[in-house]
């Protein structure tokens, strides 16, 4: 959908005569680092050419009004812009009013209320980040129509803030610091601990990001993510007992395996491995990845979702299913899991001329195993939350 339909609808749903701007966020996929993000250590996503966009107006009065082209049935979502709270029963809505009560907490100066129309091509479900794109959208939206002038890094920290205190969601910075920081043609190595980073070149050579969607829904409140946290920092309180750190991702490999005996139950040290052992493949492959060696980097991407299916625990049955017949298939390096899992999508890294084949073949193996009809993206690296003009 272009920028002149989407203002086109805007007037048709707000039943108003005021040109709105508009503003999008994209969706990211994450190529290593899973599950390292709230544990402190290193993740290596991009941003994708899927985006959320947003036509925005400001209103002269006090009512905040959402309407998503995607989610037609709730209609229109009317909130006080001085009362925002959340309401299980706002579905999606939660996400963008969760960024503006964020805002209002921090004392930004939200004079009026807003119509916001969301529409975008971010597939639903499918651990490509749809939740942080509709909060860095609604965020670059309400910066930019209400003059707040709060750079992109800051956006990201106000959507996270937003998932982990509104929604409810106990989330990591990786998603929305990928939506709002992403750099055409680059991947993001962000050290989650300190959040310095810095873009890494995606130069692939005649190989493609094939993003491999199992059509198998996650919905991550309702899984064991917030579990998933709880165990690993749970594992991080023994090992502080004896040990200087402030996160999981601040040990070597040697390290953890010298004091793993300090976790007493054997589930939560599994998942305190897979921090400290993803952690040091993310860097590696970031490392690999600069050197040209994608055989290398496809490598450690096949390591990472065994961790994750044996360690952490978070791929289920489809996930496997979609990274074992990756793994089968001529012409490709490395298959894993991308997202908090329990379903959404397997990310692979596939010889340009191995694609088409990859797409048919893999499809035929994963639904003769699951049921499932899998959908096929190509990636590419695309720039981070912005106003299009």
């Amino acid at each position: 959908m272009n920028t002149t339909t989407l203002k086109q609808k805007f007037a048709e749903i707000f039943g108003t005569q005021q040109t709105p701007r508009v503003f999008c966020a994209p969706g990211r996929v994450n190529l290593i680092g899973e599950h390292t993000d709230y544990n402190g250590g290193h993740v290596f996503p991009c941003a994708l050419s899927f985006n959320t966009y947003v036509a925005g107006a400001l209103r002269t009065d006090g009512q905040v009004r959402l309407y998503s082209l995607n989610f037609e049935k709730t209609g229109i979502i009317t909130a006080d812009i001085q009362h925002i709270a959340y309401d299980k029963k706002q579905d999606w809505a939660n996400y963008p009013l969760g960024v503006l009560a964020v805002l209002l907490k921090r004392e930004y100066p939200l004079h009026t209320g807003v119509d916001l129309l969301f529409w975008g091509d971010i597939p639903l479900g499918a651990g490509l980040s749809s939740s942080a794109s509709i909060e860095l959208a609604t965020g670059v939206a309400a910066n930019h129509l209400y003059d707040l002038r709060i750079p992109n890094f800051e956006l990201s920290k106000i959507g996270q803030e937003a998932e982990n205190k509104f929604v409810g969601m106990n989330s990591g910075i990786m998603d929305q610091f990928a939506s709002a920081m992403g750099k055409k043609g680059h991947a993001i190595l962000l050290d989650c601990n300190t959040l310095s980073y810095q873009y890494a070149p995606l130069d692939l050579r005649g190989v493609s990001i094939l993003i491999c969607n199992t059509n198998k829904p996650h919905n991550l409140i309702e899984s064991k993510y917030n579990e998933r946290r709880a165990q690993s920092e749970h594992a991080l309180k023994q090992l502080q007992s004896k040990l200087p750190i402030h996160a999981l991702g601040e040990l070597t490999e040697e390290e953890f395996e010298a004091n793993k005996q300090l976790i007493q139950d054997p589930v939560e040290r599994k998942r305190a491995k897979h921090a400290v052992y993803e952690n040091r493949r993310t860097l590696l492959a970031a490392q690999k990845l600069q050197q040209g060696d994608l055989k290398a980097f496809g490598q450690l991407m096949n390591a990472s979702h065994v961790s994750l299916r044996d360690d952490y625990e978070v791929t289920g049955q489809e996930l496997d299913a979609m990274a074992e017949a990756a793994w089968a298939q001529p012409g490709v390096l490395g298959a894993r899991m991308t997202g908090g899992g329990f379903g959404g999508c397997v990310v692979a890294l596939v010889q340009d001329e191995a694609v088409e084949a990859f797409k048919h073949d893999v499809a035929k193996l994963y639904t003769a195993r699951t049921g499932y009809t899998p959908d096929f993206y190509v990636a590419s690296a695309e720039d981070g939350a912005r106003e299009l003009n």
